[in-house]
């Protein structure tokens, strides 16, 4: 299945520019992200690091766009990659994915139709998608239910790297969840938005989860001594 590129609406145009590591594969921002690639292969001192979960304590700290492009430079490394959107509040991959929502995980999880139906090729080679599908009125009960056990068992299957997309932690529990079903989770934080407090309390709350937290991606941070500077865009 082949994502759909008619007539893209503007803001569909828009959210596709932040997958800069697709689009600017020699850009100052991609190799940060490379780098965020590399230090997570480091961090699996215990073995191989298959499935991570992405979240932020706030919205708007930039997670999404962290998953998508992470996504990309992992399967530049030639991995099998899919990026799943397990944001079911506020789902927004399928607009940087420039593909519908209608089909997705909320699909395959209330069993109206199979993985395989649902997973949509990207235009990046070895990297695929799976859309969150409609919003269900319990996202948190379908996350930790036995049906998402087997479909994270079905994607280890077939996929090297499951990067998940999820809701923010001081919201409500889906990534803390999810971050029990995974081998790592990594937390985004946005310079100058998210507070001391906010940060330490969701570290606390994955730590109850049993969570292995991979690291903490600071994003839209300018540096001073360089004209570089990392990735700064909303969600």
């Amino acid at each position: 299945m082949v994502l759909k590129r008619s007539k893209p609406k503007k803001h569909v145009v828009r959210t596709f520019r932040q997958l800069i590591t697709y689009l600017q594969p020699k850009s100052p921002i991609t190799e940060q992200y490379r780098n965020i690639r590399t230090n997570i292969q480091f961090a699996a001192v215990d073995g191989d690091i298959h499935s991570i979960v992405v979240t932020s304590s706030t919205p708007g700290e930039g997670k999404t766009t962290t998953a998508a492009n992470l996504g990309v430079v992992f399967a530049q490394q030639g991995k099998q990659v899919i990026v799943v959107d397990a944001d079911f509040r506020r789902p927004t991959l399928h607009t940087m994915f420039r593909s519908e929502n209608t089909f997705g995980l909320t699909t395959v999880l209330a069993k109206q139709a199979t993985l395989s139906k649902c997973i949509l090729q990207t235009e990046v080679e070895n990297l695929k998608f799976l859309p969150s599908g409609a919003i269900p009125p319990n996202p948190a009960e379908l996350l930790g239910s036995k049906t998402m056990d087997d479909v994270m068992a079905q994607l280890k299957e077939t996929f090297d790297i499951i990067i998940l997309d999820t809701p923010p932690l001081l919201a409500v529990t889906d990534a803390q969840v999810l971050s029990n079903k995974c081998d790592g989770t990594v937390l985004v934080v946005r310079s100058g938005k998210a507070d001391k407090d906010s940060v330490l309390k969701v570290k606390a709350q994955l730590t109850n989860a049993r969570a292995k937290l991979l690291g903490v991606v600071l994003n839209a941070k300018a540096e001073e001594t360089t004209p570089y500077y990392y990735y700064s865009d909303r969600e």
